[in-house]
């Protein structure tokens, strides 16, 4: 019967997912946990575990960095590639319940208007609109942080997308991904591509846009 409803094959799914750019791999992946039972959440999350062990000794330095205000007090030149690049990492390694680590990312994330204009940050220029879309995308999906510091990230979030849709020039805007079962625009047109990540065996993930939902056809089609 859903086949029927909406013919959606998982390959194509596969496909155009693996063809996103981070911020909007991560958006679709929320959304999808926020569809997701109880009983689903903690399979997936044994699932999440045992794969994120692997690179658990790998990592441990940068979490331990990224958990720790004193550490993150330091990264606050958003101006900074670098810093920018240190900010990623430490916020796909902070722990769901640091939130005075996420105070300092939140601290230092709500000052990107001042920033632009006193310093003349131009988020179309090469990869720096890309690495703002992605870290307020994740910061304002985080559980570390409150309702309120996500409200306010999600808001910045939506300003850096039509900045970025107004700012033209070479290499503008890329095109809108769609629903690949109804080809439906999911996500705001706004957002640039963010150095696409090659093709990935199929893995259940994480979860983001809590306030956007999908499409009806792939909800109904996408299940555990």
């Amino acid at each position: 019967m859903v086949e029927k409803r909406c013919p959606l094959q998982r390959d194509r799914v596969y496909r155009w997912f693996s063809e996103l750019p981070s911020p909007q791999r991560v958006e679709f992946l929320c959304g999808l946990l926020d569809l997701c039972i109880p009983l689903e959440l903690r399979f997936l999350g044994s699932c999440l575990e045992d794969l994120a062990r692997k690179d658990y000794h790998s990592l441990r330095d940068s979490e331990i960095k990224a958990n720790n205000p004193a550490d993150l007090g330091s990264l606050t030149n958003l101006t900074d590639e670098v810093v920018r690049s240190k900010l990623l990492v430490s916020l796909a390694l902070l722990g769901s319940e640091q939130r005075e680590a996420a105070e300092c990312f939140y601290g230092t994330l709500t000052h990107i208007d001042s920033i632009i204009h006193n310093y003349g940050l131009q988020l179309n220029e090469g990869r720096t609109g890309d690495e703002f879309l992605l870290l307020f995308t994740m910061a304002s999906n985080h559980p570390a942080f409150s309702f309120h510091q996500k409200q306010v990230l999600r808001q910045e979030l939506t300003q850096i997308q039509s900045s970025l849709s107004g700012g033209g020039g070479p290499g503008g805007k890329s095109a809108l991904p769609t629903c690949p079962a109804c080809h439906k625009p999911y996500l705001n047109p706004s957002v640039h591509t963010f150095h696409p990540k090659p093709p990935v065996a199929p893995q259940a993930t994480a979860n983001p846009y809590a306030h956007q939902k999908l499409p009806s056809c792939a909800a109904r089609r996408i299940t555990l």
